[in-house]
């Protein structure tokens, strides 16, 4: 491939001077916050309430960036933990 531009060598060239482009547009992976962790306790409310929103309801994994088996184990353990009332089913309401 002949350069257009003197600029325009080696791998800028090959790649079609598309170099960084891509990483505008494409959203960064979430970090998981729970690491290889398998084990979700559901007496620490506070843990829970991070993959809750401020209504209440269970956060995706698109969100909170955690493995499927982690988002099944947590919504197991949010569950539980609104039984057992330590984390509330809905918001309270300021009204």
């Amino acid at each position: 491939m002949n350069a257009i531009h003197p600029m325009q060598t080696g791998a800028a060239a090959k790649s079609g001077g598309r170099r960084g482009q891509n990483t505008q547009n494409t959203p960064r992976k979430k970090v998981n916050p729970l690491g290889k962790e398998k084990i979700v306790d559901y007496l620490d409310p506070k843990f829970l309430t991070r993959f809750t929103n401020d209504q209440g309801k269970i956060l995706p994994r698109r969100i909170t960036g955690v493995s499927a088996y982690q988002q099944r184990k947590i919504a197991q353990a949010i569950k539980y933990a609104r039984h057992l009332a330590l984390v509330p089913f809905v918001a309270q309401d300021i009204t």
